[in-house]
């Protein structure tokens, strides 16, 4: 049964399921879910129930006192990567989150010094400030958060292009506003002590503590304890991307081991443009892209995408991809006339299935991905196996 809120800002959606019950709230500014019949079970870490985890203001140490030991502050931490599955798994050690539609961002503070890391190792603290600030307010001295940045459409729904508008496109230098929110969903680092080897159960207990409520910039991205299969068929209806599974009793682990995995409920993914077709209708005008995924790390064609870009897209393009253009292809490829470009931009595209051959089935280009943050290409070999 799923109940539908009225206009109000508690307007939310009540889904009931005979082995789950929990609460999605979808508001214009916030989106959570949460389960409704009992709280997180607490892992130990507290005494009082409502203690609030805090740094102690900085002091002199005692020089009588033995020096403690600290594990180093990270430079940089390679993220945790989703396998891709085509349900959700099944069993108690699964917890499950909304699969958000963004950038995948670590928020790192050092005392004073914050830095905020893309996917690909980039710094682009000068592209978020609003991000930078508050993690600067934040109770603590050292903290390393793992997350995604989005911008959320007039439903609660996180929108990739919104954000890309938000940053000036791809290559862009815009600066993100205030409409940009960060969903924390690890932390991996807190006042001195690396926590990558504990639990996801524990780590997601002490970053409830310190992010509280949250912030407007930052939120905390709840947790779902419910039966995968209903809490995705929830997050379809309502226009979701998708979901994301994790396994509570497992470290954090960088690359894809499959602890975490992804479950959509459109298919879209990041592919290679290896080169186009020109439109024989429109002068200086593409028809279509031709995408690659990899395989054992090289690019493998997938087929071409035709639709989702305006005119102006499609004569820029060109542009762009003839002062690219090689003789020889990346790819096993003869197309006549056909251009083609070296393996280096990367295409949003969202597909309904894939045919015998291993081809898109009805694609829609979506957008470019920034060339700092096109790390996460669709790799055929990093399907989860059924």
């Amino acid at each position: 049964m799923i109940a539908h809120g009225g206009q109000n800002s508690n307007a939310g959606r009540l889904v009931h399921h005979q082995s789950a019950e929990f609460l999605i709230i979808l508001q214009p500014n916030r989106l959570m879910a949460r389960r409704t019949t009992k709280p997180p079970r607490s892992v130990g870490l507290d005494a009082d129930p409502g203690f609030v985890a805090r740094s102690k203001p900085r002091r002199s140490r005692d020089p009588l006192q033995p020096q403690l030991p600290f594990d180093p502050f990270p430079e940089r931490i390679e993220p945790c990567l989703a396998l891709l599955a085509g349900s959700p798994p099944e069993g108690p050690g699964w917890v499950f989150e909304v699969k958000w539609d963004g950038y995948r961002l670590a928020l790192h503070r050092n005392g004073d010094q914050v830095s905020v890391f893309t996917r690909g190792g980039h710094d682009w603290s000068h592209r978020f400030p609003a991000l930078v600030a508050a993690v600067q307010a934040i109770e603590v001295n050292s903290i390393v958060l793992d997350g995604e940045a989005v911008v959320l459409d007039e439903h609660g729904r996180s929108d990739f292009n919104a954000l890309q508008r938000s940053l000036g496109g791809r290559g862009g230098k815009r600066v993100a506003g205030g409409e940009v929110i960060f969903y924390a969903f690890d932390l991996l680092y807190f006042d001195g002590h690396d926590l990558t080897q504990m639990s996801l159960e524990e780590r997601r207990h002490r970053l409830k503590s310190i992010l509280g409520d949250g912030s407007e910039a930052i939120r905390l991205s709840e947790e779902v304890e419910a039966d995968g299969a209903a809490f995705l068929q929830v997050a379809c209806q309502m226009g979701l991307e998708g979901i994301i599974a994790k396994q509570r009793d497992r470290p954090y682990r960088s690359g894809r081991k499959g602890d975490w995995l992804k479950i959509k409920c459109v298919q879209r993914e990041t592919f290679l443009v290896v080169g186009y077709e020109p439109s024989t209708k429109v002068r200086g005008a593409i028809a279509n892209l031709l995408l690659a995924a990899l395989k054992d790390g090289q690019p493998v064609y997938v087929g071409s995408v035709g639709t989702g870009f305006s005119y102006e897209q499609a004569v820029s393009f060109k542009e762009l991809l003839d002062s690219m253009k090689v003789a020889s292809p990346s790819i096993s490829l003869k197309r006549k006339g056909a251009v083609f470009v070296p393996p280096k931009l990367a295409a949003e595209i969202e597909f309904r299935a894939w045919t015998g051959d291993g081809k898109l089935r009805h694609a829609s280009f979506k957008g470019l991905r920034d060339p700092e943050d096109h790390i996460e290409v669709f790799s055929l070999d990093d399907v989860a196996k059924a």
